[in-house]
């Protein structure tokens, strides 16, 4: 996610450079505890509820009931938020990313949580360039610590009553839910399984930051983890067979990258039927740099992956340089599927 103080030139994969200080820092300040950040932000509000109807068994009609019996109905199957089943190539997704309660962590932390997604609906036409423009909004469900925690794995889960928060607001607003996920040195794959109660509904799916993902004796803001090919095999799977099981739409997955060294062995990556991998080039810096980031990153891709672009609002501008505009990114080639916001 955010990447502190990185140069987009930059692809060192055991210190982050000076950006190191400020990295700690936003842990120090943010992190140690995303419970204490999002605790009461949730709601209770139901999800997929049954009507007071459907509970007492009886449908509309039951007291006009025909002689003849009534046509079975053909149970639809589930669809993307926007219609259809399929991500790409009809929808370029568009989105913002944050913690509630965590400002420096993206624009989702600020604010009204409706305010901010229908900005994000204005901000994302630009970007429809003949595509269905589908947004998203990326939450942090899984926090990389700068310290252990009781289970010594440097990371802490958001609270189910905030990721139905936004669940809630996803689907009101028509939207894609992403839940992002910062391992620490817990097991990505494992982390991943722990949002399956999310995962199994047709408007969530999953983003991996493995610059959190951090080996034995390494702390997060320190230096930068990695994840490896086969393990995004291994995940891509998993979500497959969740589509599989449970009919859902094409499932997204995202893995953000930083650094070249950030992600080992890309070309073991086997992307699965039934799931869009998306490739997210993470660079900070001025359009030059993060042009430079880009190619370096995406050439070449595994095949059948997707890619995406993101852009920081306070790093990307630092020294007086312009945020990158709608017609540049989607200059880019090959050009994102996904353009996120930090």
């Amino acid at each position: 996610m955010r990447t502190v103080g990185h140069s987009a030139g930059r692809d060192d994969d055991t210190d982050p450079g000076a950006g190191g200080s400020r990295r700690r820092a936003l842990l120090a300040a943010g992190l140690t505890s995303a419970a204490a950040l999002v605790g009461g932000c949730g709601t209770s509000g139901a999800d997929d509820r049954p009507s007071s109807t459907e509970k007492a068994g009886r449908g509309p009609s039951e007291s006009a009931r025909s002689p003849s019996p009534s046509p079975r109905r053909t149970r639809r199957r589930p669809e993307l938020p926007r219609g259809g089943r399929r991500l790409f190539p009809e929808h370029r997704l568009v989105g913002y990313c944050g913690l509630p309660g965590a400002t420096a962590l993206g624009r989702l932390g600020t604010g009204d949580l409706d305010d901010r997604v229908a900005e994000l609906e204005r901000r994302g036409r630009a970007y429809a360039d003949g595509r269905r423009v589908l947004p998203v909004l990326e939450l942090l469900a899984t926090v990389a610590n700068p310290g252990a925690g009781p289970d010594g794995t440097y990371r802490t889960r958001t609270p189910d009553a905030t990721i139905r928060t936004f669940h809630e607001a996803a689907r009101r607003h028509k939207a894609l839910l992403l839940l992002n996920i910062q391992p620490g040195r817990a097991d990505a794959l494992g982390e991943v399984k722990a949002l399956e109660k999310w995962l199994v509904r047709p408007d969530v799916g999953i983003a991996l930051d493995p610059e959190w993902e951090m080996d034995p004796g390494q702390i997060p803001g320190d230096t930068y983890g990695h994840t490896s090919g086969p393990e995004l095999t291994r995940i891509a799977d998993h979500l497959a067979s969740l589509v599989d099981r449970h009919d859902l739409p094409e499932k997204a997955f995202v893995y953000h990258q930083v650094a070249e060294s950030v992600v080992h062995d890309e070309k073991a990556l086997a992307v699965p039927e039934g799931v869009a991998v998306i490739k997210s080039a993470d660079g900070i810096g001025s359009p030059d740099l993060k042009r430079h980031t880009w190619d370096r990153l995406v050439d070449p891709l595994p095949d059948r992956l997707r890619t995406g672009f993101k852009l920081f609002f306070e790093e990307d501008t630092e020294g007086g340089t312009e945020l990158m505009t709608p017609d540049q990114v989607l200059g880019l080639r090959p050009r994102p599927s996904y353009v996120m916001y930090e």
